[in-house]
């Protein structure tokens, strides 16, 4: 099998197609269901968050491989393959593994180093793990990533260069507000992981009060105990806004919760000196309605405006030096997939040589009926150790070969010297250009790269 990574995110795709291809939490194990059914897809992780939406994927073959997963990303985002290419990116072999893990090491974060990815990669790998779609390529593949992510935030300053992104949002709420939060009134819409990350860091930051609301009250009011803020219930959303200067909105809601109508009545209630309503809107699908930004007395800081403030990134130093980390790891996976891919043809070597023991030892009974039973086994573990003295050296060897650089070669001049019948389970696809990604990881390829296999199958 060979590693496949199909996604897109904050860099390749506006917020419209993130929230087409978002997958709900309820929706998980029957899209990697889907996945897992896909002819060329053999293992599935998919991660969904508010900024990328991605499937790591085992894969008998590229061509196969993209076309099922486009089909299952293109369902979902209900539209065609071709209408999403311009903007998913692909990486394969090497370069998915490179990929993921510096995903793992927050370099492809929307704010570099941040390290709420490593909770939502450790999410995506459980809930493969719940699903069954994860085999023996992805463990190994998501347990390294993790590693590697630990690794980046213990061994550099990139925590110091890389904030949340509930952190860089509220300094763009602060500079709206000349500049302070402390003291401002503030509400979190939502009650999950990013939910409860803006509770904690308005809390650091001075806002208040804090008033926490959610569709599940009683979540509302465990967060909102849990810093000293109010829970409201979700019916009283008007009013709670009216006296508010700040909101995150973090759901996991389908449509919008924030409405034009809703933002409306609000802004009806509040003081007309009072200055703008600030509205971050962090989840995907998005929590504001867009006409909500036409509004005056209203500011909108959703992941597109975020993505645009955040460009710059961290202080060089601090990504280089991840990044060498990354090299590093990378490389070492890839040696240990080299030594597993030559597993195989080493066992079917030494399943040869068995079965040519056991046909000669046959032979030896027919042509020696007089010999005895101990004589017999005496000489079976005679030509046993023979032969397994003649193959430790060469199978060693060939595993340490393996894992360099183009070891594959060597692990094809043992089937080709030998005649081994090895089942190809990773058949070696001739990758086309066309899955290269330019300096700033937008995809290259044209949506008539993707085979035309329309929905999922």
């Amino acid at each position: 099998m060979k590693l496949l990574v199909v996604g897109a995110s904050y860099r390749t795709a506006p917020v419209a197609t993130l929230e087409q291809l978002a997958v709900p939490p309820a929706d998980l194990t029957r899209t990697l269901d889907r996945l897992i059914a896909q002819p060329y897809v053999a293992e599935a992780v998919l991660v969904s968050t508010c900024n990328r939406v991605e499937v790591y994927a085992a894969v008998s073959g590229f061509h196969g491989g993209l076309g099922d997963i486009c089909a299952v990303l293109a369902d979902q985002a209900g539209c065609q393959p071709a209408a999403l290419a311009p903007h998913l990116y692909v990486h394969y072999d090497a370069a998915a593994v490179d990929h993921v893990f510096r995903v793992a090491a927050g370099l492809d974060s929307m704010v570099v180093g941040e390290a709420q990815i490593l909770g939502q990669l450790r999410d995506a790998y459980h809930s493969a793990g719940g699903a069954d779609s994860a085999g023996r390529l992805l463990h190994e593949l998501m347990q390294q990533a993790l590693r590697v992510g630990k690794r980046a935030h213990a061994e550099t300053n990139i925590d110091r260069a890389g904030q949340s992104v509930v952190t860089a949002a509220l300094d763009l709420a602060a500079e709206m507000l000349d500049g302070e939060l402390a003291g401002r009134p503030a509400m979190i819409v939502g009650a999950g992981a990013m939910g409860s990350l803006g509770v904690a860091t308005l809390s650091r930051l001075g806002a208040g009060p804090l008033t926490v609301t959610n569709r599940g009250a009683a979540r509302a009011v465990r967060l909102a105990e849990s810093y000293g803020a109010s829970a409201v219930p979700m019916a009283e959303l008007i009013t709670a806004l009216a006296d508010v200067d700040v909101v995150v909105a973090a759901t996991a809601a389908t449509e919008p919760v924030l409405t034009r109508d809703v933002v409306t009545r609000a802004l009806a209630r509040r003081d007309a000196d009072r200055g703008p309503l600030v509205l971050l809107d962090l989840a995907v699908p998005r929590d504001v309605e867009p006409g909500v930004a036409e509004l005056p007395g209203v500011e909108v800081v959703d992941i597109d405006r975020m993505a645009a403030v955040l460009a710059d990134g961290p202080a060089a130093a601090d990504a280089a030096e991840v990044a060498r980390i990354v090299a590093g790891e990378v490389e070492s996976f890839l040696s240990w997939l080299r030594g597993a891919d030559v597993a195989p043809t080493v066992a079917a070597l030494r399943g040869r040589a068995d079965d040519v023991v056991a046909t000669e030892l046959r032979r030896l009974g027919q042509r020696r009926p007089d010999l005895s039973d101990d004589q017999r086994a005496e000489v079976a573990r005679t030509v046993h150790r023979v032969v397994q003295r003649l193959l430790h050296q060469p199978t060693v060897r060939v595993r340490q070969l393996a894992a360099e650089p183009g070891g594959d070669q060597y692990a094809a001049l043992l089937r080709e010297l030998f005649d081994l019948d090895v089942p190809q389970t990773s058949p070696v696809d001739t990758v086309p250009d066309v899955v290269a990604t330019d300096l700033d990881g937008r995809p290259s390829f044209d949506a008539a790269d993707i085979p035309p296999t329309g929905g999922a199958r």
